[in-house]
C-alpha cells in the first residue's frame, strides 16, 4: 500500500503528532523560522495532505501548485489565510481548530484592557529607563489611568471568546453591552445596536471574524462615534480596525488608549503609526499563546488530518459541503 504524503509546515507540540507517521509519509519543515512561500509551493507539488499554520498563505496560485492535494488542516481558528472557495471547488476539505483557545484569548483580551487602562507598559518602561527618581517619586496624577471596575464594556461580536470576556468583566462589576449580527442572549449582557455600543462604552473589545462585510468595520467614522476617552481592544483579526484612523484618534486624544494583538499586515512594518504611540499596548498575535492551548490546537489539527487520511470527515471542517457530493 502506497502511503500518502503529508506536508507539515512547522514542528508541532502536543502528543497526536507522533501518531501521524504511522498513517502517512510526513514531511515536517525543520528549517529556521517559517517555511518560505517558495518552499511551500515546491513541497506541495506531490503532496496529498497539508498541515499548515496561519502564517502559511494558501492563495489560489499556491494551491494551483498542488494538483494532488486532498485535504488541508490548519492549526488555527481563523482561515482568512486560505482561499476557501478554491478548496471547496476542488472538493478539498479544510480543517481548523476551534474551541480550545476561547479562554486563553479572552484572558489576553482582558490583559490588554487592564494594561492599557492602567498604563502598565508605560510604567514598566519608565522604571526600566531609570526615570523614577527622588524628584518624581509620586504625585496625585502620577501614572493615573482609567478605572475598569464599574465601567461600561462594549463587545463587537458575541461569539464564544466575546462571551468569555463578558464573564471576566462580571468579576469587575462592569456593565456589558454587545452587538452581534444575529441576536444572542447571554447572561448579564445587553444586546444593542452597534452605534450604541460605540457611543456608550468606556472600553470596546472586538470579536468578529474577518470577512468582506467586517473588513474596516471599525472605520474612521465609527472610531469618531466612540465615547471620548474610550479604550479599544482588538484580539480578533487585523483588517477589522482601520489602524491609521485608530492612530489618529489616539494621537489626537479622542481615544484614551488601545490594546492590539492583531494587525492588517503581520509582522508590523516599521512605518505603522501605532509604533510611535505610548498609549497603545502592542502584542505579536499571541491570543492563543499558552503551552497547553497550542498543544491542544496541534492535536486537533492532527486529528483532522488523521480523519482525512482514513477517508472520514474531519471532526472540525470549515467547508463540510465537500462531503455531500
Amino acid at each position: 500500500m502506497i502511503m500518502k504524503k503529508v506536508l507539515v509546515t512547522h514542528p508541532l507540540p502536543g502528543t497526536r503528532i507522533h501518531d501521524l507517521s504511522s498513517h502517512c509519509n510526513e514531511l515536517v519543515w525543520r528549517g529556521s523560522g517559517l517555511m518560505p512561500a517558495s518552499t511551500l509551493r515546491e513541497e506541495l507539488a506531490d503532496c496529498q495532505g497539508l498541515i499548515c499554520m496561519l502564517t502559511d498563505r494558501l492563495s489560489a496560485d499556491v494551491l494551483a501548485c498542488a494538483p494532488q492535494l486532498e485535504f488541508v488542516s490548519s492549526m488555527s481558528v481563523g482561515v482568512d489565510h486560505v482561499d476557501v472557495p478554491v478548496l471547496s471547488a476542488r472538493g478539498i476539505a479544510l480543517g481548523n481548530t476551534p474551541g480550545v483557545l476561547v479562554d486563553t484569548t479572552a484572558d489576553l483580551a482582558f490583559a490588554l484592557l487592564l494594561a492599557a487602562a492602567r498604563r502598565v507598559p508605560e510604567a514598566d518602561n519608565f522604571v526600566r529607563q531609570g526615570k523614577w527618581s527622588e524628584h518624581n517619586a509620586w504625585s496625585p496624577e502620577f501614572f493615573a489611568g482609567k478605572d475598569v471596575s464599574g465601567a461600561t464594556l462594549g463587545l463587537v461580536g458575541l461569539g464564544a471568546i466575546s462571551q468569555a470576556v463578558a464573564r471576566r468583566a462580571a468579576g469587575f462589576g462592569m456593565d456589558v453591552l454587545a452587538w452581534n449580527r444575529t441576536a444572542r442572549h447571554v447572561a448579564n449582557v445587553r444586546n444593542v445596536i452597534l452605534d450604541e455600543v460605540l457611543e456608550r462604552s468606556d472600553f470596546i473589545s472586538v470579536h468578529v471574524a474577518l470577512a468582506p462585510d467586517t473588513r474596516n468595520l471599525i472605520s474612521a467614522a465609527r472610531i469618531a462615534q466612540m465615547k471620548p476617552g474610550a479604550v479599544l481592544i482588538n484580539t480578533a483579526r487585523g483588517g477589522i480596525v482601520d489602524e491609521r484612523a485608530l492612530a489618529e484618534a489616539l494621537l489626537g486624544g479622542h481615544l484614551y488608549a488601545a490594546g492590539v494583538d492583531v494587525f492588517e499586515r503581520e509582522p508590523l512594518t516599521a512605518d505603522n503609526p501605532l509604533l510611535e504611540l505610548s498609549n497603545v499596548v502592542l502584542a505579536p498575535h499571541i491570543g492563543s499563546a499558552t503551552q497547553i492551548t497550542r498543544a491542544r490546537m496541534a492535536d486537533l489539527a492532527v486529528d483532522n488530518a488523521l480523519a482525512a487520511l482514513a477517508g472520514q470527515p474531519m471532526p472540525h471542517c470549515v467547508n463540510p459541503e465537500v462531503y455531500k457530493s
